[in-house]
């Protein structure tokens, strides 16, 4: 298969352990599109710059997840271990894992999931691991075949499970099948004394192993000389750096030291520039520039901007907070820099400070200007210069100063939208929610969900993915979207059809292709196109990997044989006759991947006929498919691929019980000898 608005939410409207670490999170996240080509990474500081698509493209982007159920792809699994270095704990667990399971207690952001990826690798390889999404009893749970499984955040009422017998039960269970399992828990979390044969506390690898390995992984890419990296590594040894590791010890600050000391040797940056990139995402830098700029509307909004949006272009930036600033301002703090300023003449400086000036003072930069084939204008990103420091300052805007929320989502509405919002914002407001607690965490998201427009709808779907990443918030998101699955207003159920088109459907398949069929299935209702359009991309976003192909096809067979005129069959003839007459989804309507029924035959021959026989009994795309089948017989190429007369000979073995395949099998016969008939008379 080739690759192919509302109004503003009101009161009812750090990363997740073993994820890769925050410098490598999406360093190799690359995505084809239409035209041109688009990347996501970091560079040089909080940004995910996306250049080379269009802008209806960019606003399909998505982030992979890193937390899954179900198996981990190779790829995925060989870049969480690029640079891994064995924690201290690491032979203890080895030998606890032999007796099928681990039982992983740990904090955030020590590496335990890294290293829980690692032990499972060994023993099956970097394709023989899959995720479990925490189930409330544990003991009940068995493995389907030999391989490894990783539970990461076990959920206290699944640790609840996991007494004498339960723990015996799962064991059993494991060991029947010669399967391995390792569950990452929280340290806080009570387990019960059954378990305690089990555990490990995990304990994070020096953090300057971690650093020294990362350099080496850089200069093995080539993204580093052996001189670069011989610098890299004395500067690594001086006190100020070894100081700074020694005060921050965890893996993901290891990293950001690893790639700050690559740009001191790559782009010739200072070593009091870099550790001061490094200190200022810390909580107290941040908290200490807020309270420095609490009298400047001006300098907050375009901090908040900046953050919001990180690596925006700079007008997106800019008028953002041109936006923000008169809400902030009717807080009733003094409008520091909002009107012109009398110079030392009693002159009135009608222009203020210079754009590059303000970003200075906040601590931002621009980075250069991006050009792409397929780009329709050049790209300046805006950018802190310090690692992190967007997420931290957001997070403080949001749940510690009061309102700021509010007014964060009010200029989100009020702001012109501009294509990669939908991306930056929700997954930054994503992360912040992660940390949020209370009713109204999942609440504040209701209005954007329910708009019209769907770039906000996107933007709930990507905060959504990236919450989900949170084992602690799994539950909660997925109760939300079960009862937006079934709600009354369509464009709640494009929202869950959005959110499962992302990261979160990918990290769980079976539980997005089940949301898709539930907000199909509202009784009486005629298939609306925002929810068609909806449902399609996410269907072509699980196309986007291999393992979803047959749940998706088999789906779409499930929705063929539903009654004419409901939301799912609807949803079966618009793809089941896209891909007979071209893709689906359709070149003008969004997607990832899109399919054509030639890839179908070539790839899925079984669940294809299925699919051609159903479709050739249905009215509604006999015609289509027919002449489908038509073309790929037609085009030596694709009926080579296809296998076409095997195919064909196969279908019409059960036209017996198909009338539409038997109408085709007798039209193409007849078509196929009506020339030697005229010939003979």
């Amino acid at each position: 298969m080739s690759a192919a608005e509302g109004a503003p939410p009101g009161p009812d409207g750090e990363g997740p352990e073993g994820t890769p670490g925050p410098g490598d999170s999406y360093r190799d996240n690359q995505q084809r599109v239409g035209q041109g080509f688009a990347f996501m990474g970091t560079v040089a500081g909080d940004s995910n710059v996306f250049f080379g698509a269009s802008d209806e493209e960019v606003g399909n982007h998505f982030r992979k997840p890193r937390l899954r159920e179900g198996p981990y792809p190779a790829d995925d699994v060989h870049g969480r271990l690029r640079g891994f270095v064995e924690p201290p704990t690491h032979a203890r667990c080895r030998k606890v894992l032999d007796g099928h399971l681990l039982v992983l207690r740990t904090a955030s952001g020590t590496g335990a999931g890294t290293a829980a990826f690692a032990l499972l690798a060994e023993r099956y390889g970097a394709d023989g691991i899959t995720g479990l999404d925490s189930p409330d009893d544990l003991s009940r749970w068995r493995p389907k075949e030999r391989r490894g499984y990783l539970l990461q955040g076990l959920s206290p009422a699944a640790a609840a499970s996991l007494d004498e017998v339960g723990l015996t039960s799962l064991v059993s269970g494991l060991r029947g099948t010669g399967a391995h399992l390792v569950v990452t828990v929280r340290r806080e979390i009570p387990l019960p004394g059954a378990t305690a044969t089990r555990q490990v506390t995990h304990r994070p690898p020096p953090a300057a192993e971690v650093a020294r390995k990362r350099l080496r992984t850089m200069a093995d890419r080539g993204e580093l000389t052996a001189v670069q990296e011989a610098e890299a590594l004395r500067h690594l040894a001086l006190p100020d750096f070894t100081g700074h590791l020694d005060a921050h010890p965890l893996p993901g600050d290891a990293i950001a030291v690893a790639e700050g000391l690559r740009d001191l040797v790559v782009a010739g940056k200072s070593a009091a520039s870099v550790l001061d990139d490094l200190r200022t995402g810390s909580p107290a830098a941040v908290r200490e520039a807020l309270v420095e700029a609490r009298d400047r509307a001006d300098l907050v909004s375009l901090m908040a901007a900046i953050s919001l949006l990180p690596g925006q272009d700079r007008t997106v930036v800019e008028r953002f907070g041109a936006v923000l600033r008169p809400h902030i301002d009717g807080r009733g703090g003094p409008a520091g820099g909002a009107g012109p300023a009398e110079g030392a003449a009693g002159r009135c400086d009608v222009l203020g400070p210079a754009f590059e000036d303000r970003l200075a003072a906040v601590g931002a930069r621009l980075l250069p200007t991006r050009y792409g084939a397929a780009l329709r204008h050049p790209v300046q990103p805006v950018v802190f210069s310090g690692r992190h420091r967007s997420d931290a300052l957001l997070r403080s805007l949001w749940l510690e100063y009061e309102g700021m929320a509010e007014l964060l989502w009010k200029s989100l509405d009020e702001a012109p939208h501009h294509p990669g919002v939908e991306l930056a914002a929700g997954e930054a407001i994503g992360k912040v929610l992660a940390h949020a607690t209370g009713p109204d965490t999942l609440r504040q998201l209701h209005p954007f969900a329910a708009s019209d427009k769907r770039w906000r709808r996107r933007l709930v779907a990507n905060a959504l993915g990236e919450m989900v990443q949170h084992p602690a918030l799994t539950g909660a998101v997925r109760e939300q979207l079960r009862q937006w699955s079934g709600a009354a207003p369509v464009a709640l159920r494009c929202t869950v059809a959005e959110t499962c088109g992302g990261s979160y459907g990918l990290a769980r398949p079976a539980a997005a292709l089940r949301l898709l069929d539930t907000a199909l299935g509202r009784p009486g209702e005629k298939l609306e196109g925002p929810l068609r359009t909806a449902v399609s991309f996410a269907l072509s976003a699980l196309l986007s990997e291999d393992a979803n192909h047959t749940r998706v096809l088999d789906l779409l067979r499930e929705w063929q044989g539903a009654a004419p005129g409901t939301p799912r069959h609807g949803l079966a003839v618009h793809a089941v006759e896209s891909m007979s007459r071209g893709s689906f989804p359709a070149p003008n309507a969004p997607g990832v991947r899109r399919v054509r029924l030639a890839e179908v035959l070539a790839e899925h021959p079984e669940r294809a006929r299925g699919l051609v026989a159903a479709g050739l009994d249905d009215p509604a795309t006999h015609e289509s498919v027919a002449a489908g089948l038509l073309l790929i017989e037609g085009d030596p190429e694709l009926r080579r691929r296809t296998a076409f007369p095997r195919f064909l000979t196969a279908l019409a073995t059960t036209a017996r019980h198909h009338s539409g395949v038997r109408r085709f099998v007798l039209r193409h016969h007849r078509a196929r000898t009506a020339p030697t008939e005229r010939l003979a008379s």
